[in-house]
């Protein structure tokens, strides 16, 4: 460690420096900003404003409480560096100088040489007392010069520093301590301080890569923590040690030159870092390029700067067909590339050639050939190949092609294939087989950059294309197309209207005539003749037709050759129809209300005709002669070429509804006229003119419409009625049909009766569903008991084996299958007898309702009088004849 040296004498009072040399031990690296020593200026007063300045503004600069900062980063020689510090009086400009000597310190040489020196003694600045005035007047704090210390020290620890004292430690017991960062704030416990003796001590090494400088405050107070001293600044610098390899910041560097690019082309910058002190020689590096692979067409391609890492060409002959990629090994070192104690590292420069223009596109032959079928578009007729020696899909690869001659009306154009690069010739225009057979094309191919200077090679390569046209069948066409016909409206069916015929385009093709056939004819009014093509009508041709569209009726037909394949074409004919007077003009509205008095009863009519000028208005309004009651009651007066006023002639005429027939006349040639009939409500109305007995008149007369509905109406209700008769008499038909079928004797369904009877009585409730559930489950006829069981029910054997029937016997067996079933029958014992009562449900003993089988008994109810059966009708003519027969 260098001894930190300020030197200071007491003197009387005299405004000005203290001294005319101040000298100071720095570090020999400077850094921007720091502060390297404070200048102390005496003024006697108090009162002078002092303005300081330096010899050296660009290094030095002095601020105005005297402490001296670096300007700039730089480096002391070893020769001590001297400059001026002026001190200047704003008022009365009186000025002071004192010459300030820099000495750099010694290289650190390790702790057996740090044991041998003296461990420096920082004190706290003094205080002056001035005696004509009972206040105190601190003296300017001193800049303690920065303590540096390398980085990575070996120790031992803790390292002893220097030793802050007071001069007022004589006088007093005072404390020392130092805060921080390093100290009391993190990284806490770097740096400790004796409170007793002030020693400052470092507890183990330090890194300055982490934290290159420490800035503590050391403070001395007494035995109450009072403070008796201000505190003063400690910067302690890490000196930089050469601990730390250059690193690159990428592994691989990637870089492009375009081929037969000239030396000293500029390719990429390969960049490393270094941790340490970019100032000092263990942070400046150095690169060099180690290999080159491959070493074609030479082994120094390439070289770099050694200080900026900048990679440049210093030979010819990059060739991208030839080396399309080169690998470069860098070495980058540190201590300015001392190969000795410098610590390097390498990363990988790979540089690709990248490709210029410099081989054009060729042909793979002279001529090429193609055909096409006539009349035919977006068809590629031929591929054009080319071949190119530059890396493909680039604008150096990419070929165009232009036709340079051979089709004049632009037929063809050439599209390049974006995979093959290949040229396709494609047809944009129809051809006619029997206007060119055959078309011979020159076109030309060219990269879409030009080619690159001086490359001895035309820039374009020509062809030749051969395009064969082949003849097909084309369809018919009529002409013109479409045909305009002018025909008044009314020419009669069978009339001959016009000829429409087409042409067939192929004149090198043997073939019969064409043939006519009708496609479309919305009113049907027309009819083509298939060989001739004449047009004549089938019906009256009609312009006021909701086929026509502003006088004009549109017919398609169809021409038909007999080629192969058979083709056909489409005419349109369009008949303009000219207007005839054929329509006479009618009255609209046709109903019309009116008040029974004089004032108001005026009704606007129009008149509207489906013919147009000149064979409709203005029209002629008039009432007819008879009856003789129409222009007594009536007047009418035309107030326009269409329209006209009815109104009352009398003053008076009785509410009701009249027919008023009207006449009118177009202003055709000839005149065409028409009586219309104007309906005419005739009510009571009041002062303001409307109807106040509509509802009178309404049901008094009834439209058409209404009358249409209820017809309607009543002819659904008939045909309803009828239908029900209809059905009605159909289900009685069926019912007798039915009876017919089944013997009056057997009719059971109409002798007994069934009326929804589920039980007997109030003894018949108490029995066990379970039995009638799943009766074999609850009590198996195995494990009843003999007395419970019934007389009538089913005995316990076992179950007979009857005969089985094949699915289809033969017809003489029918007799053996029957007997042999018979005699299995009689020999089961527990088939039951024809003549015994078979039981279906049990329904528990001791029913009120008593057995069913008392209806077949002669026992049960012979006195009962039964006659009054043959009263109730047919349903119970069995039972009447069962029990009302008497003994029989």
């Amino acid at each position: 460690q260098a001894p930190i040296k300020a030197t200071c004498e007491d003197m009387s009072c005299k405004t000005g420096f203290p001294e005319d040399v101040h000298s100071a031990v720095v570090s020999r690296s400077i850094h921007g900003g720091q502060p390297l020593l404070n200048v102390r200026f005496r003024s006697c007063d108090g009162n002078k404003k002092i303005h300081f300045g330096s010899s050296e503004p660009e290094d030095f600069r002095v601020d105005e409480d005297g402490v001296v900062y670096a300007e700039r980063s730089f480096q002391l020689s070893a020769e001590p560096t001297e400059f001026v510090v002026s001190a200047q009086d704003k008022e009365t400009q009186e000025e002071w100088q004192m010459r300030v000597k820099l000495t750099p310190e010694p290289a650190f040489a390790g702790a057996s040489e740090k044991n041998q020196k003296k461990i420096e003694d920082i004190i706290f600045p003094w205080q002056h007392y001035k005696h004509s005035s009972p206040l105190k007047r601190q003296k300017r704090d001193w800049v303690i010069p920065p303590i540096n210390l390398p980085e990575n020290s070996r120790g031992p620890f803790p390292q002893e520093l220097v030793r802050i004292r007071s001069d007022r430690d004589k006088s007093l017991s005072l404390r020392y301590s130092v805060t921080g960062p390093g100290a009391d704030q993190p990284p806490t416990g770097i740096f400790i301080i004796n409170p007793i003796s002030g020693q400052l001590s470092v507890t183990k090494p330090l890194d300055r890569e982490q934290i290159a400088s420490f800035h503590l405050r050391a403070h001395a107070v007494d035995v109450n923590g009072n403070q008796v001293e201000n505190p003063i600044d400690i910067v302690i610098n890490v000196i930089d040690m050469n601990d730390n390899r250059p690193e690159f910041l990428h592994q691989v560097w990637n870089g492009t030159v375009p081929e037969g690019s000239k030396p000293g082309t500029y390719v990429m910058t390969v960049t490393a870092i270094d941790a340490d002190d970019p100032n000092a020689q263990n942070g400046m590096l150095r690169y060099r390029i180690l290999s080159q692979a491959p070493s074609s067409p030479s082994p120094n391609m390439f070289t770099i700067n050694n200080e900026t890492g900048d990679i440049i060409t210093v030979a010819a002959g990059l060739d991208r067909e030839k080396v399309q990629q080169y690998t470069l090994i860098i070495q980058a070192t540190d201590m300015e590339g001392n190969p000795t104690y410098g610590l390097s590292n390498t990363a990988t420069a790979v540089i690709t050639v990248t490709d210029v223009n410099d081989n054009p596109p060729e042909f793979t032959a002279m001529t090429f050939y193609g055909e096409v079928p006539e009349n035919r578009v977006d068809v590629i007729v031929a591929n054009l190949t080319v071949t190119d020696k530059d890396q493909p899909h680039t604008p150096a690869w990419n070929a165009m092609y232009r036709m340079t001659g051979g089709d004049p009306t632009g037929r063809f154009t050439i599209l390049t294939d974006p995979n093959s690069n290949d040229g396709l010739v494609t047809v944009v225009k129809p051809i006619d087989f029997e206007t060119n057979r055959m078309f011979v094309l020159t076109v030309a191919a060219e990269n879409q950059v030009p080619l690159a200077k001086g490359i001895q090679h035309p820039p374009q390569s020509t062809a030749t294309v051969s395009i064969t046209v082949i003849d097909v069948n084309e369809s018919p066409y009529f002409v013109p197309n479409p045909k305009l016909v002018r025909q008044e409206e009314g020419l009669l069916a069978g009339s001959i209207l016009t000829t429409f015929t087409a042409q067939d385009p192929d004149r090198y093709m043997q073939q019969t005539s064409l043939r006519y056939s009708k496609l479309s004819d919305p009113a049907n009014w027309l009819k083509i003749d298939p060989v001739s093509g004449q047009i004549t009508t089938t019906a009256v041709l009609d312009r006021e037709s909701i086929y026509v569209q502003n006088n004009m009726y549109n017919a398609t037909f169809l021409a038909s050759d007999n080629g192969i394949p058979p083709m056909s074409g489409t005419g349109t004919l369009q008949i303009y129809l000219l207007d005839i007077n054929d329509n006479a003009p009618q009255v609209n509205p046709k109903e019309a209300t009116t008040c029974e008095t004089l004032q108001p009863n005026a009704i606007n009519i129009t008149a509207v005709d489906p013919d147009i000028d000149p064979n409709a208005g203005p029209f002629a309004f008039e009432l007819p002669d008879t009856p003789a009651s129409i222009k007594r009651n009536w007047t009418i007066v035309r107030i326009s070429g269409d329209h006209a006023q009815l109104s009352l002639r009398i003053r008076f005429l009785e509410a009701g509804i009249y027919d008023v027939p009207i006449v009118i006349t177009d202003s055709g040639n000839p005149h065409a006229s028409s009586t219309s009939v104007l309906k005419v409500k005739v009510c009571q109305c009041d002062i303001n003119g409307d109807c106040t007995d509509v509802d009178r008149i309404v049901g008094a007369g009834l439209g058409t419409g209404a009358i249409i509905a209820i017809l309607l109406c009543i002819i659904i209700l008939l045909i309803l009625v009828l239908m029900f008769v209809v059905w009605m008499k159909r289900r009685d038909k069926e019912r007798q049909a039915k009876q017919l079928l089944i013997d009056p004797e057997d009719d059971v369904r109409d002798n007994i009766l069934k009326y929804d009877e589920e039980g007997g009585g109030e003894e018949d409730q108490d029995y066990d569903l379970s039995q009638l559930q799943q009766p074999d489950t609850v009590e198996p006829d195995a494990i009843k008991p003999v007395g419970i069981r019934r007389l009538d029910e089913r005995p316990i054997h076992a179950e007979p084996q009857y005969p089985v029937r094949s699915a289809a016997p033969h017809p003489g067996d029918i007799g053996d299958f029957i007997n042999e079933g018979l005699k299995a029958a009689d020999n089961d014992p527990t088939a039951p007898p024809y003549d015994s009562l078979l039981v279906f449900d049990y329904e528990g003993s001791g029913s009120t309702a008593g057995s069913l089988s008392s209806l077949n008994s002669s026992s049960s109810g012979g006195e009962q009088d039964y006659d009054y059966l043959n009263d109730w009708g047919p349903r119970f003519k069995k039972l009447a004849d069962m029990y009302g027969g008497g003994d029989d």
